[in-house]
């Protein structure tokens, strides 16, 4: 039987050998470090407690005394602790290898092999500390390091005089802050990095944001465009149907003509709709379709509008003040969209023996009125968005909509949109 693999367990790892092993460093820090400082104290370090055991054994190094060698040893295992600690804890690892310095400088005047911990420790406190002041801390003392050190052995690696110590010291401490400018370098480099790689994902998470709220832009448009194409061409049809069967069904004689007319209305508003939703829906067409699916519907339909309105029962009286002039595409269909809702409303909520008047002024800016004398509100039924499809479409265009009664009775719906020139 064969067992069911473990959800929770770790990816295999695909990566070549080769691959592997060289992230192990980046991988595995603290394994890294502890391995690295084993091999420096095996190296460096341990030949020092060879020394002390063959002392106790009463085999005395004749070259070291035994002060000398229990400072040497007691170096070594602190710089050994720097080099473990160098990327878990840099600031303490620092200052072990700085202790361990200062027991060589007061317990031996000999070098140690462990001294090569300073170059790791210099490196290791800039590269990775953020903190300012342990690092001009650190570069204070390896400025001064190089000069105690060649006090320290004078005579071992070179002239006891004050010029070549102080040649010995210079050399010594330029040789410590060139791995500490080295670390600090990595460190700014590594920061850069980070830095352009948290501005590209805040980039990258705006484009995600930018293309939800323009997808969101775009449905609200297209349900705005459908609602107000479907509910003005249903509100002619229910009318239209409503009339002809009443008639039908009360009518003494059967209007054959009356009938025909009212099924040539139906028929015309639904293709009209069809027509427009086709061309709405158009815009989401598949990439390198050339062809322009773009809603073309604007005021140069408006005569259309009316007389299909007046057909479906509607009395409509349409003004038109100065001459009809290109508009910009936004302005035009939400000018003609704002009529056509408000014949919509009229239709559905202005009662029995209503009528409408529609005001076109083609003036600077461009000014929409559309005025009933029902009994009714032409407000919305809460089942749409008439409206706040209204106000919305204006408001996106940057003009100013005004709907509610009318002095005297009846309903007023008001638009004021710019033209291109003024939103320019």
């Amino acid at each position: 039987m064969t067992p069911e693999p473990n959800p929770y367990a770790p990816p295999p790892d695909d990566r070549p050998l080769w691959r592997r092993v060289r992230a192990f460093p980046r991988e595995h820090t603290g394994w890294w470090d502890i391995g690295t400082a084993v091999l420096f104290w095996l190296m460096f370090g341990s030949f020092w407690v060879i020394v002390l055991a063959e002392g106790a054994a009463g085999r005395p190094n004749q070259a070291f005394p035994h002060a000398d060698i229990v400072a040497l040893l007691v170096t070594s295992i602190l710089h050994t602790v720097g080099v473990a600690l160098r990327r878990l804890r840099p600031v303490v690892g620092f200052w072990s290898v700085v202790a361990g310095c200062l027991v060589q400088l007061v317990g031996t005047d000999a070098v140690a092999p462990t001294d090569a911990a300073v170059l790791v420790a210099a490196y290791s406190l800039t590269r990775n500390t953020r903190s300012q002041l342990q690092r001009r801390l650190g570069l204070v003392v390896c400025a001064v390091s190089g000069y105690l050190a060649a006090w320290d052995w004078r005579g071992e690696i070179g002239p006891a005089s004050v010029t070549g110590m102080i040649l010995n010291g210079t050399f010594l401490s330029a040789f410590v802050i060139v791995f500490w400018v080295w670390g600090d370098l990595n460190r700014k480099r590594e920061e850069l990095v980070s830095g352009l790689e948290a501005q590209n994902a805040a980039l990258r998470r705006e484009r995600d944001q930018r293309a939800q709220l323009a997808a969101q832009a775009e449905r609200t448009r297209i349900a705005r465009e459908m609602h107000d194409i479907v509910a003005h061409s249903l509100s002619v049809v229910v009318v239209q149907s409503d009339g002809a069967a009443y008639a039908a069904e009360h009518g003494d004689v059967w209007d054959r003509q009356q009938a025909a007319g009212a099924l040539k209305t139906i028929g015309e508003t639904a293709r009209s709709a069809l027509a427009e939703t086709r061309r709405l829906v158009g815009v989401l067409r598949q990439e390198g379709d050339n062809a322009d699916y773009t809603p073309t519907t604007g005021l140069a339909e408006i005569d259309e509008l009316v007389e299909g309105t007046r057909s479906a029962g509607l009395p409509v009286e349409l003004e038109e003040r100065g001459t009809r002039r290109a508009l910009s595409h936004e302005a035009d269909l939400a000018a003609y969209r704002i009529v056509q809702e408000s014949l919509t409303n009229v239709l559905r909520h202005a009662g029995p023996g209503a009528a409408a008047r529609v005001t076109v002024d083609y003036g600077e800016p461009l000014r929409v009125e559309v005025r009933d004398n029902g009994a009714g509100a032409t407000t919305t039924d809460g089942l749409g968005n008439g409206l706040i499809g209204m106000r919305e479409r204006v408001a996106q265009v940057g003009g100013d909509f005004h709907a509610g009664p009318a002095p005297g009775g009846g309903w007023r719906v008001q638009a004021t949109i710019p033209t291109k020139e003024q939103r320019q």
